[in-house]
């Protein structure tokens, strides 16, 4: 039997069982259970592709819905395992036997269709704005739920006042001229266009601050990664069709600021097999990787303590790890620090909190406990994917630590307007006033 025919399977071929990806995998650390491991996982992909075990085996999907799909097993192996290959075929088996769960449905349903997330996510964002979030967030579920759409405020409002130090007069500008680069197409997504939307107009800034031409692209859908995280390849299918369709031969570049997002356009080619799914792949980046081949151009100071948490999709599927790094080092006057478990997936992982809250909240628990040993304790904790900022953030609010979430761009884009390279027809670019030596949330 070839290789095309075994799908994804083919890529577990290298795997001898070591045991090297056991202290890699987020859920094996949380129950110790070898089933929750990639090994084990391996183990069970290989039984269904042999028909020792059949797609409604309860055991089987147990434990294969359970995998966080992090990803971080991969780089841990001394052979090569495509493990995220072999978990997208298996995954795409189950769905087809036994249909999507309840939930996952209804929410797959509204990330396919921006006539409903649109107003959702707008709802949220009312409400994240009347400061009723901040006051539910908490430990229970509610509290959680409400700490996680809080964490999405931006920095410059999570952040006190009197740290704050900006003026809101000079967003919105044009950034002081840089020898024209290439084009960039902006990717807006779902979450991130509607809930994040501060990041993307950071991102765009930023972009044109080292040279890029922005451009907006019309016509544009959700990813698809939590379709094809679920199982649902179909579903991812037409999505990134759209997009494919969407971006196709409008810039040099497409920029991506959400991880999951990325890792999924990026592999358009492979989801689609087309020309033009291929094309567009190529041109594929995050947001960090266009910054960091530009330099960065260095900022203003901004004297915060920050902890960079790495997005399971970033470093392990994209396998961008210097980038994000050189874009906060880019910040004068910013202490930057890796804490223990950094690269350890925060439990997020698309709709997992949803289908998994126990075990989700259990693999968060760990990232939480490092952040709160940490000494000196960080003002923020950087990171670059919606669902880990809102993860993250809900936890560190949970446990009362005090420590604020942001994307990396968003604090280039503030150490930027510090130094004065962005202006606007009313102000012609002075910079802002100083921070005071610490910037504690409020």
């Amino acid at each position: 039997m070839g290789d095309d025919s075994r799908g994804g399977f083919a890529a577990l071929d290298p795997c001898v069982h070591c045991g090297f990806c056991l202290s890699a995998c987020p859920t094996y650390l949380a129950t110790g259970d070898e089933s929750e491991s990639p090994r084990g996982r391996i183990h069970l992909m290989r039984a269904l592709e042999r028909g020792e075990l059949t797609a409604t085996d309860d055991g089987l999907a147990q434990h294969l819905d359970s995998c966080l799909g992090c990803r971080g097993c991969e780089p841990a192996c001394p052979s090569g395992v495509g493990y995220g290959r072999g978990l997208e075929t298996a995954r795409e088996r189950l769905t087809r036997a036994n249909g999507l769960p309840a939930r996952a449905r209804i929410a797959l349903g509204v990330f396919a269709r921006s006539w409903a997330w649109r107003p959702l996510f707008g709802m949220a964002r009312v409400a994240r704005g009347t400061g009723l979030l901040r006051r539910l967030a908490g430990p229970g579920r509610l509290g959680f739920l409400s700490g996680m759409l809080d964490a999405t405020t931006p920095i410059r409002e999570r952040l006190s006042n009197r740290a704050l130090g900006t003026r809101r007069s000079a967003l919105g500008g044009a950034a002081v001229a840089m020898p024209a680069g290439a084009t960039v197409a902006l990717f807006r997504g779902c979450v991130m266009n509607v809930l994040f939307d501060h990041v993307h107009e950071a991102t765009r800034r930023t972009l044109e601050a080292n040279g890029y031409r922005v451009v907006e692209v019309q016509n544009q859908a959700c990813c698809g990664a939590l379709h094809e995280h679920a199982g649902d390849r179909a579903g991812a299918a037409r999505l990134a069709e759209r997009n494919v369709t969407a971006f196709d031969g409008v810039a040099d570049f497409v920029a991506v600021n959400s991880a999951g997002c990325g890792a999924l356009l990026k592999d358009v080619g492979h989801l689609l097999g087309t020309e033009a799914a291929g094309r567009v792949a190529g041109s594929v980046r995050d947001v960090s990787e266009l910054l960091a081949e530009r330099g960065p151009r260095s900022g203003g100071e901004l004297p915060l303590t920050i902890a960079y948490d790495a997005p399971c999709h970033l470093q392990h599927a994209q396998r961008v790890h210097r980038e994000p790094l050189a874009v906060l080092r880019a910040i004068p006057g910013l202490r930057l620090t890796l804490l223990p478990g950094s690269d350890r997936c925060c439990g997020s992982a698309g709709l997992y909190g949803v289908l998994h809250p126990e075990l989700s909240r259990a693999v968060l628990a760990d990232k939480v406990a490092a952040i709160a040993a940490a000494s000196p304790r960080p003002d923020v904790v950087a990171t670059g994917n919606p669902g880990c900022l809102m993860q993250i953030g809900a936890g560190l609010t949970a446990e009362g630590l005090g420590v604020a979430v942001a994307h990396p761009i968003e604090l280039l884009d503030w150490s930027y307007e510090r130094a004065g390279l962005y202006r606007t027809p009313a102000d012609p670019g002075s910079a802002s006033p100083a921070l005071p030596p610490s910037g504690r949330p409020s």
